[in-house]
């Protein structure tokens, strides 16, 4: 029987096939989340080997974990992210390139990762984007074969709307085949809806271009009230929505 979970020791991995839908932003909102807004002890991984971008925030103090060996992806470095997974205290997050994608997966498939964290007394968590627009084919497949392979309910769908909506012949994720064949192995969601561009749009991309974290642009000042204001409404929403998904 696995071991109970104590708080705090979960492992939060972002995953997805396609590239630029959205993973590391996924990943700086699952750290802020964590740290300053659910006070935990967390801990930063970037394992992307071409566009570390989540090492890049300063203010989440994210380690980067170097996968390339000669050029190619070696699998054993794995074993280095797995040794601070399971003797390391505190929760972890991970992001993961799509470069990497099957490397990762495979690795923790083959080795049986998930039930050997479990006896550690942690539980694995995969974070997927759907996004919307050309990306959702491909973004699908990549929920697909994650819902296909992991023995658990561990899987929390991001469903980011900044490329159009998530819908196929007027069927929202919900009533689609794919989703509804894996709904079994679907932890819960969060939903990043599609706003004015003009104003939230920009609001975000400069959050984005700059690297920061909601903790700095609300409490350094330095923009505009209004601009504070809308990014004060994101983070908001997003964090209720974790907070009812009550991951451990």
């Amino acid at each position: 029987m696995a071991a109970t979970i104590p708080d705090g020791t979960s492992v939060h991995l972002v995953l997805q096939g396609k590239g630029g839908v959205g993973k590391s932003l996924v990943a700086t909102i699952l750290a802020q989340y964590f740290t300053h807004h659910a006070g935990r002890q967390v801990h930063c991984v970037d394992t992307d080997p071409v566009n570390q971008t989540f090492a890049q925030y300063m203010d989440l103090t994210v380690k980067r974990l170097e996968l390339l060996v000669d050029g190619v992806v070696d699998q054993r470095v794995f074993d280095d992210l797995m040794e601070r997974l399971l003797t390391e205290q505190g929760l972890f997050v991970v992001d993961n390139g799509s470069s990497t994608f099957i490397p990762m997966w495979s690795y923790i498939l083959e080795n049986d990762v998930i039930r050997v964290l479990a006896e550690a007394g942690r539980r694995l968590f995969v974070h997927c984007v759907i996004t919307g627009g050309q990306a959702l084919t491909d973004t699908l497949s990549g929920f697909a074969k994650l819902a296909e392979t992991t023995p658990e309910q561990n899987i929390v769908l991001w469903v980011n709307e900044y490329f159009g909506r998530v819908e196929r012949d007027g069927k929202l994720l919900k009533d689609l085949p794919v989703f509804q064949q894996h709904a079994g192995k679907v932890w819960g969601s969060v939903a990043i809806p599609k706003r004015n561009r003009d104003t939230y749009g920009r609001d975000v991309e400069d959050l984005l271009r700059l690297k920061l974290t909601f903790r700095e642009v609300l409490n350094g000042g330095g923009l505009p009230i209004m601009v504070r204001q809308r990014l004060r409404v994101i983070q908001r929403e997003l964090y209720d929505q974790l907070d009812k998904l009550a991951l451990p």
